[in-house]
């Protein structure tokens, strides 16, 4: 499969990657959509066909690339409302849940706990604060559609690097979890935390991705710098 179009069905697209199921409470969409193709669908729910489509050809085709036409063609209002909504499921979800577990495994570990959730703390800090830094100097104008609407003064650079040190971070995590926590210490939990920040990981690097390859060259026209 090269990429989904909007005949496809809804069903095929998570059969194909599950990951894709992550999306759909991100643009309100709700299970038990049947035989039901993916046009029928975002028409249900009144998403933009297009923005759905591209959003999940470059979660689910790492070799998938928008040409300029389709960058041209984004809605800035809908793909920031999607960027917002991933925010607050990383955010006030995934990293909630995560940090419930790391505090009971920390409670338990003594000093090296305490390096544990200090270093998970510093991390969920650093996520907030990125996030922080798009939704109010960057998300605004996207918004607009005028060539001048993004600001001169956004670092689109440090954006992009800032998700390098995320993702390095989050194994720092795990290999404090697996590795170097006594071997005593809730070993099922241990195992079962690093599974869902391994997740949260793979939804983090998409979420990189789509900025990297959708975001970025989507600024660029709007700055009439090119593609």
């Amino acid at each position: 499969m090269n990429k989904f179009t909007e005949k496809n069905k809804f069903i095929e697209l998570l059969n194909y990657n599950p990951q894709l199921i992550l999306m759909l409470p991100r643009f309100g969409m709700k299970l038990g959509f049947g035989e039901k193709r993916v046009e029928e669908i975002c028409k249900m729910n009144d998403v933009p066909v297009f923005m759905f489509l591209l959003l999940c050809n470059v979660y689910s085709f790492d070799d998938y690339m928008p040409s300029d036409e389709e960058i041209k063609e984004i809605d800035g209002k809908t793909l920031v409302n999607y960027l917002i909504a991933s925010h607050d499921y990383y955010l006030n979800h995934r990293l909630k849940h995560i940090e419930k577990h790391i505090t009971k495994i920390a409670n338990e570990a003594g000093k090296i706990g305490s390096v544990l959730l200090e270093f998970f703390k510093g991390y969920e800090e650093e996520v907030a604060s990125h996030f922080k830094t798009e939704e109010e100097t960057l998300f605004p104008s996207l918004e607009r559609s005028a060539q001048d609407a993004i600001p001169d003064n956004v670092d689109t650079h440090s954006i992009s690097k800032s998700h390098d040190n995320m993702g390095d971070k989050l194994s720092d995590l795990t290999n404090i979890i697996i590795k170097y926590l006594p071997a005593e210490i809730m070993p099922n939990e241990r195992i079962g935390v690093w599974f869902d920040i391994i997740q949260l990981s793979k939804d983090l690097d998409k979420h990189a991705v789509v900025e990297e390859k959708i975001l970025m060259p989507y600024i660029k026209w709007m700055k009439g710098v090119g593609l």
